[in-house]
């Protein structure tokens, strides 16, 4: 072969079978049916975490679960995955680089925002006045 000839790159071979997900996507109706279940699911899982966001617990962290879902099928879902896992890294990298002071004040607002919520939920769901009820309990009336 001389220095005029073409070099042509021939791309790797995988050489690992095809997973699961890509012998669905070889068909057309398996991959419609796995758009519309992975579309499904994870719409399940994102509006099960938006109902629990409010509340104390991992609703944030089911909200992106189910958007990690969406992500193996959806590109719009991968690229949102991934500008989400970004700033929550950097508002966490933020928050442990503040002095302990700002980080209790920090932690404080948002256990007030969190009481807050689990009142104004309870109040207007229950109809329960939760600070008239602690009240009544610590003065034994």
């Amino acid at each position: 072969m001389s220095q005029s000839d073409p070099v042509i790159e021939t791309p790797p071979k995988e050489d690992s079978p095809p997973g699961v997900l890509d012998r669905i996507r070889a068909n057309p109706t398996g991959r419609l049916a796995l758009k519309i279940g992975i579309g499904i699911l994870g719409g399940i899982v994102v509006a099960v975490g938006i109902v629990l966001i409010p509340f104390p617990g991992p609703g944030w962290a089911i909200v992106i679960l189910g958007l990690a879902i969406w992500a193996v099928e959806f590109h719009w879902a991968k690229r949102l995955l991934h500008f989400t896992k970004g700033h929550v890294q950097s508002w966490t990298h933020w928050v442990l680089k503040q002095p302990l002071p700002l980080r209790a004040l920090i932690g404080l607002a948002g256990f007030v925002f969190i009481c807050a919520v689990v009142w104004t939920s309870v109040k207007l769901t229950m109809g329960i006045d939760l600070a008239s009820v602690i009240w009544k309990f610590i003065t034994g009336g």
